[in-house]
């Protein structure tokens, strides 16, 4: 017959055992969530030579979310434009547009960061003026910005908008001289478009421009 000290001895090994048990079965039930996704902002216009903080938010496929830190890897897709540093913190360096990428693991985000003139006085567009038959390109128009005595062309990075966005299509360019230029589509001619392009500095420039549609 077991004494009291071993029957002790082997209810607390079948303790010992039920418990690691327990703690391997509930490992194989309960894993780590994995990161499925990663939202990266913000989108943003800055003034040259301004900062923006990004910043990186994980989803897990649990449905959790988590700010990223420490192992979120910075890159810039055009450095020349604007340049991010190890921890999110974006400067602008010349007028342009760059895509800033977050990545984690395997996982990765995306957002776009556009670089504006700083110390702009005013916009606009040349020509003033000008022609276009259906479904035929327009002569470039550009926009300049004025930074003192200088006439900047920003036409790439410019918002263009047209009274009639249904009909004309906008073609924008990726390089500065260049211009943009504009199809129109089944507009019924004559029609007078008004162009306008929007410029982001300190404040807001918007500046007008006509487009005559003939048949």
């Amino acid at each position: 017959m077991l004494s009291s000290k071993k029957k002790f001895q082997l209810v607390a090994a079948f303790a010992t055992l039920f418990l690691f048990a327990l703690g391997i079965g509930c490992s194989g039930f309960f894993v780590d969530p994995v990161l499925t996704s990663i939202a990266v902002g913000p989108t943003a216009t800055i003034n040259q030579n301004a900062t923006v903080q990004e910043s990186a938010v994980g989803t897990y496929n649990d449905g959790s979310t988590k700010t990223l830190g420490s192992g979120v890897q910075w890159s810039s897709s055009d450095a020349d434009f604007a340049s991010v540093t190890s921890s999110g913190l974006v400067t602008g360096v010349s007028p342009g547009s760059a895509t800033i990428t977050a990545a984690y693991q395997t996982t990765s985000g995306t957002s776009s960061i556009t670089v504006s003139l700083g110390n702009v006085t005013a916009l606009k567009i040349t020509p003033q003026s000008g022609t276009v038959t259906i479904n035929g390109t327009s002569s470039a128009y550009f926009a300049y910005a004025t930074v003192g005595s200088t006439q900047v062309d920003v036409s790439p990075t410019a918002t263009w908008t047209t009274s009639d966005p249904t009909n004309i299509t906008i073609n924008v360019p990726t390089t500065t001289g260049v211009g943009v230029t504009f199809t129109a589509g089944s507009a019924t001619p004559p029609e007078t478009v008004t162009i306008t392009a929007t410029y982001f500095s300190t404040t807001t420039y918007t500046a007008t421009a006509t487009l005559t549609v003939n048949q």
